[in-house]
């Protein structure tokens, strides 16, 4: 049993690692003015819009002048979610 929770820890942190890099790449290309009908853009739009609509909508502070501090705080989250999650699966493998 030890095993398959290990296993099952780093997919989550897998899953938790990729998600952060959407993220992270999400925010980079809202500094330019990419192509709206770009496949990767679209999926970056799509991955990301429905929990940064919701970020967005319970902090509307987030939201300084043209700067927008959601994707940041959604970093920190899922970092803390990552931490506590995985952690806690791995001292239950152990």
């Amino acid at each position: 049993m030890g095993v398959f929770l290990l296993a099952v820890a780093r997919i989550l942190d897998l899953a938790f690692n990729i998600y952060i890099f959407i993220v992270i790449a999400r925010a980079l290309i809202s500094w330019v003015s990419p192509d709206p009908y770009n496949p990767i853009v679209r999926f970056l739009h799509n991955a990301t819009d429905p929990v940064l609509y919701r970020l967005r909508k319970m902090l509307p502070i987030l939201q300084a002048g043209s700067f927008d501090f959601s994707p940041i705080v959604l970093l920190i989250l899922l970092s803390v979610c990552q931490q506590v999650l995985v952690g806690f699966i791995v001292q239950l493998a152990h």
